[in-house]
C-alpha cells in the first residue's frame, strides 16, 4: 500500500486539474502562453499519476478496471468482475 500522503497528494492534484481545466483550455485557445505559465503547476494534467483506487499502488495499474494487478488478480478469483475468469488449457 502507499503512503497516505502520497494518495493525499495525487488527490490534491487531481482537484487542482479538475478547477482549472475550463481557464487552460481557454488560454490554450486564444494561444495565450504567457498567461498559461502563471498557472500552478499542478494544474496540468500531465503531472497526474494513475494509482489503483484500493491500495494507491501506480505500477501494474489497469485503467480500464482502475486497480493495480494485485488487486485484479484477487477480485478476478473471488469473480468480483464480471466477465473475468481465470485462463486454463
Amino acid at each position: 500500500m502507499a503512503k497516505k500522503s502520497i494518495i493525499a497528494r495525487e488527490a490534491k492534484r487531481r482537484k487542482v486539474v479538475e478547477q482549472y481545466a475550463a481557464i487552460r483550455k481557454e488560454l490554450k485557445e486564444n494561444n495565450d502562453y504567457e498567461a498559461l505559465q502563471k498557472l500552478p503547476k499542478n494544474a496540468s494534467p500531465v503531472r497526474l499519476k494513475n494509482r489503483c483506487t484500493m491500495t494507491g499502488r501506480s505500477r501494474g495499474y489497469y485503467r480500464k478496471f482502475g486497480v493495480s494487478r494485485l488487486i485484479f488478480r484477487e477480485m478476478a478469483l473471488k469473480g468480483e468482475i464480471p466477465g473475468i475468469k481465470k485462463a486454463s488449457w
